[in-house]
């Protein structure tokens, strides 16, 4: 008899186990996505920052990097 009841209670103790990690895969994947929709949002709003400062002051043009030469032989 005693086997069963400890075949019983690994059972629902991996059970118990596989549930909570479920659980907080879950949570993990839920704090992974708000994280990432955070980051969008801020980059977004540093680029239409960025995309308006440019529009007012021109004046600052980028200037093309010069292409790096290989070999200086």
């Amino acid at each position: 008899m005693s086997t069963n009841t400890d075949e019983a209670h690994r059972r629902a103790e991996a059970l118990f186990k596989k549930e909570q990690q479920l659980r907080e895969a879950q949570q993990a994947m839920a704090e992974y996505q708000a994280g990432m929709h955070a980051m969008r949002e801020k980059t977004a709003r540093l680029r239409a920052l960025r995309l308006a400062r440019d529009a007012v002051n021109p004046s600052n043009p980028k200037k093309p990097r010069p292409a790096k030469q290989k070999g200086a032989a």
